[in-house]
């Protein structure tokens, strides 16, 4: 069953073709369901995409007088959290979402089957949350940045990198069951099963054809769930108060935070040093911190927390990128 929003934001937007091309204004929902089903209106043996987030009258109307979604600052909301996972190698990106689907239905006690699992048809894999498990949240103006700041959250734990960059509030999202034009292939359903017991070349073989399929049905709010998502509401309420602060004070920051300089001085402990190390991360890009420098000023201190140096430089980077994306 398809989660469904009761705030007045049906609307989403459709691209047929690359994302050079118009987007359509359509019924989120609809235009979904005919992609998952495999409607000959999806017209699935083209390329093609949806908004990842739907939208109210506002959005519509914009897109209906402009013909862009360009400029739009109002809020917006979806039943689902989209996890992607793109890396050079398919193994790996394998690898990545096998872990990254391992700790959601540890961490919120899924079944697995309340999961949306895709293969993107190219070098990745998409993973949907039903966000019914983190009590249905409705729509905001900052629902999109809730999403990243959730999402960033469980790759922590997962110790994966995702691309935050879907996060953007009119990002286009490939449709289930598209066809990818730099592959031939389609962006595949997968069981969680399959995720897990298929080989890379195994689901590539599979990506050949779309597979219509039903959706699972709606989850129930899960207790560590829905606190996840408090907890990423109010980290993105309170850097939105502190960026107010700082806009208001004619400033951008005073000084680094306790925690970073306590992290350079000291490091930390096992349990906590990727979110420390990433959060120092952060707080440098404040500064407009480059890679090297942030990297020749956290790296011993990581490196003698116990980190490896690939982790290392994975930290950092998602750290500057947190911040410096928004």
């Amino acid at each position: 069953m398809l989660p469904r929003s009761e705030n007045g934001l049906p609307f989403g937007f459709r691209i047929v073709g690359n994302c050079q091309n118009d987007r359509r204004l359509v019924d989120w929902s609809a235009a979904f369901l005919a992609y998952c089903d495999c409607d000959d209106r999806a017209d699935i043996n083209a390329e093609a995409y949806l908004s990842a987030f739907c939208f109210g009258g506002e959005f519509a109307d914009l897109l209906s007088r402009t013909g862009s979604p360009k400029g739009y600052a109002g809020e917006c909301w979806s039943g689902w959290l989209w996890f992607d996972i793109d890396r050079d190698e398919l193994e790996l990106a394998t690898t990545d979402a096998r872990r990254l689907a391992g700790t959601l239905v540890e961490r919120f006690e899924l079944a697995g089957d309340e999961l949306l699992i895709f293969f993107s048809g190219s070098k990745g894999f998409h993973i949907g949350l039903p966000l019914a498990v983190c009590g249905s949240p409705g729509p905001s103006i900052e629902f999109h940045s809730v999403c990243r700041q959730f999402a960033e959250q469980i790759a922590t734990i997962a110790n994966v990198t995702i691309d935050s960059g879907v996060y953007d509030r009119v990002r286009a999202f490939r449709a289930p069951n598209s066809w990818h034009p730099k592959t031939g292939r389609h962006k595949r359903y997968l069981a969680l099963d399959e995720l897990f017991m298929l080989t890379a070349v195994q689901i590539v073989e599979l990506a050949a054809d779309p597979i219509p399929f039903d959706l699972p049905p709606i989850a129930k709010p899960y207790g560590q769930a829905v606190r996840d998502w408090q907890t990423a509401v109010a980290s993105v309420r309170n850097q939105n108060v502190v960026a107010t602060e700082r806009r208001t004070n004619g400033t951008t920051t005073t000084g680094l935070n306790r925690s970073t300089r306590e992290f350079l001085i000291d490091g930390a402990g096992t349990g906590d040093r990727h979110r420390r190390l990433f959060s120092a991360a952060a707080n440098l890009a404040e500064f407009g911190c480059s890679f090297e420098l942030a990297f020749a000023l956290l790296s011993e201190s990581a490196l003698d927390s116990g980190l490896a140096p690939a982790e290392v430089r994975r930290q950092i980077e998602c750290g500057l990128n947190h911040r410096g994306a928004r």
